[in-house]
């Protein structure tokens, strides 16, 4: 699923669009044990209580493509002779309605989660009625594609600390006692995938909160599936392949150059709005590198190294290597953020024997909000 059809989907968790009836669900305690199993209906709930449970819903189809929405493949042998498969099938073609599948798969989900204390499990089902474009381009009601597909979440339950409260009817104070509140989610799935703005049961996408979390186990419980590496992981795995690629050269025009190069290719595609996720093959990679005038020995190294920890023929999401929001330099004692467009203020020097980083102030200077004079 790209940006454009997540975001679709995503505006379906509104009362005024969803077709989503009910949310199953159950209770866990902080043993792993069952406190709780229900389903409830939305039509029970108040409008601000069901504008607040879709919103939570909503959240397993929030952050990056690549870091929070990774995408899951089955395999055609999966799909057609799979368990894990043929579960998730039951589950959307019965609406959440097969009781066995469910508890099953809520089980598989206890078993395998890494979520301390008490959580709850959410899933529900929604129908949508695909709209699509006339020839003029403007969006038409009529539709030829139903997409059903049901999300499904493990949602912390954290207490609240007692707190003093006034009461004015009265006019008296009274402690509010701790209750247990739900958390957004920490991970969770969407089946099928939405691509092409077409149902895919070839694929799943799966939700992580935290984009440096192993969620291997799960992945494997639920999918027989294999994860991609966490987006963290990959960062910290690129950054040791470039360092050992400019070792005991002055790189930092190098990182410079990475960072201009993939920030412009992601602007350039924001700006013709192309949505589709990007991705870099460790060819790629080195063409940039040479570009900035790594030598032919140190790129081989590089591509040993990427074989090695991605595979030869991996394709990475370049967003997860490289930050293009912001160029900061930190060592044990300093911390300085710079824009990153104007990464040619920077530069490094050796003076008299000692390493300086030198960053041109043309601009007035502010410490701590007081304007220094540099004389």
């Amino acid at each position: 699923m790209n940006e454009k059809e997540i975001a679709e989907i995503r505006r379906r968790f509104n009362p005024q669009k969803t077709n989503i009836t009910s949310v199953h669900g159950c209770c866990v305690n902080e043993k792993r044990e069952i406190t709780a199993e229900f389903c409830q209906s939305l039509a029970n709930l108040t409008q601000d209580e069901t504008e607040a449970l879709l919103s939570l819903l909503k959240k397993l189809l929030s952050g990056s493509v690549d870091r929070n929405l990774l995408d899951i493949e089955f395999s055609n042998e999966q799909v057609l002779h799979g368990e894990e498969h043929k579960r998730l099938l039951k589950l959307r073609d019965s609406s959440l309605s097969d009781e066995a599948e469910l508890r099953q798969l809520f089980a598989d989900i206890i078993s395998s989660v890494k979520t301390e204390g008490s959580f709850l499990i959410l899933a529900a089902c929604d129908s949508y009625d695909v709209f699509t474009y006339a020839e003029d381009g403007k969006k038409s009601e009529d539709s030829t594609e139903l997409f059903k597909y049901f999300v499904c979440g493990v949602f912390p339950m954290k207490m609240t600390k007692p707190q003093l409260s006034f009461a004015a009817f009265d006019s008296t104070f009274k402690n509010i006692v701790s209750n247990a509140v739900i958390c957004p989610p920490e991970s969770g799935f969407m089946f099928p995938a939405f691509d092409d703005r077409a149902s895919n049961i070839y694929n799943t996408v799966f939700y992580t909160k935290d984009s440096g979390a192993d969620h291997t186990e799960i992945i494997g419980k639920l999918f027989a599936a294999k994860p991609p590496m966490p987006a963290d992981s990959q960062r910290e795995t690129f950054n040791a392949l470039l360092s050992d690629a400019t070792d005991g050269e002055s790189n930092l025009e190098i990182i410079k150059n990475l960072q201009d190069e993939i920030g412009g290719i992601i602007a350039d595609r924001k700006e013709r709005k192309e949505y589709e996720p990007l991705s870099f093959s460790r060819d790629d990679i080195c063409d940039i590198l040479r570009s900035a005038e790594v030598s032919d020995e140190r790129i081989d190294g590089f591509k040993e190294g990427f074989n090695q920890s991605f595979g030869e023929k991996a394709r990475l999401n370049p967003q997860n290597l490289v930050e293009t929001k912001r160029l900061e330099l930190a060592s044990a004692d300093i911390s300085i953020k710079i824009n990153p467009e104007r990464g040619e203020l920077v530069e490094t020097r050796v003076i008299d024997g000692v390493k300086y980083i030198l960053i041109r102030a043309d601009e007035e200077i502010e410490v701590n909000g007081v304007p220094i004079n540099i004389n």
